[in-house]
């Protein structure tokens, strides 16, 4: 069973994301959302968290909040996808549950 799990917070405000990717099995999705963009930037201290991660599973933010934060896709982390609202809606489709860390 798969699971999409979204994160909103910053990692360098809380621990949502770190707690997620603990739990986060092979073959699960994770969306970078809202403040939770800021992991998938390079040249920060969650590079080795998010480099790791991305050996099993697979990572995405939402391009519409990276933009709102001032950022574009070349800033991030390679190997991170950027998805739309309506891709966003089909990888919740496409997974078994969805999980929000807050």
């Amino acid at each position: 069973m798969s699971i999409l799990h979204t994160v909103n917070k910053s990692p360098f405000e809380r621990n949502s994301l770190a707690s997620c990717l603990k739990f986060a099995t092979p073959g699960a999705a994770v969306l970078l959302i809202e403040d939770g963009v800021y992991a998938g930037l390079r040249g920060t201290t969650a590079v080795p968290l998010i480099t790791d991660a991305l050996e099993r599973v697979k990572i995405y933010v939402l391009g519409p909040d990276l933009k709102a934060r001032g950022f574009a896709a070349e800033r991030l982390i390679p190997g991170i996808g950027v998805v739309d609202y309506a891709q966003f809606v089909a990888l919740a489709v496409q997974h078994a549950k969805v999980q929000a860390w807050l």
